[in-house]
């Protein structure tokens, strides 16, 4: 699975779980679609997270990729259809995982994973989906970069 994010690095950047999962980072700028696009021509898919090591792994790996202090949104399978709406009492607030070829995508998630850094549009309107925004400034537990999901 990767991730695309921006500015263009000189190195994608890859984290890989025991399990023999892996996360790359390839930052340049571009749409969800772009990023979806570009993941695919590398024989994968935008990521999804599954649980708190994965999300955990993700966020180290995407520090890693970002060369300077500024925020940045990296996008991630998480996407919300037209006929879904913003429901702000679940964790993905609407939002689902887009599935990776054979595998089904977690369509429910840990509700430590619904950490949005700013929530969604309410809205049923239109297809909408969300990244992973990286902050500068620590997580509020003090435990890694701050940041969350960002439609």
């Amino acid at each position: 699975a990767s991730a695309l994010g921006r500015p263009p690095p000189p190195r994608a950047a890859v984290r890989c779980r025991a399990s023999g999962a892996c996360f790359s980072a390839h930052l340049a700028d571009g749409t969800y679609a772009d990023a979806r696009g570009a993941c695919g021509r590398r024989g994968g898919s935008l990521a999804w997270v599954s649980g708190e090591p994965e999300l955990r792994l993700l966020l180290a790996l995407l520090a890693d990729a970002a060369a300077g202090p500024a925020p940045l949104l990296f996008w991630v399978g998480l996407k919300r259809n037209v006929s879904a709406c913003t429901d702000a009492g679940h964790p993905l607030r609407g939002f689902s995982w887009e599935g990776a070829g054979d595998e089904a995508a977690p369509q429910e998630v840990p509700a430590a994973l619904g950490r949005w850094a700013k929530e969604p549009v309410r809205s049923c309107l239109a297809v909408r989906c969300a990244g992973l925004h990286l902050a500068a400034a620590a997580a509020p537990d003090g435990d890694g970069p701050g940041g969350g999901w960002m439609e």
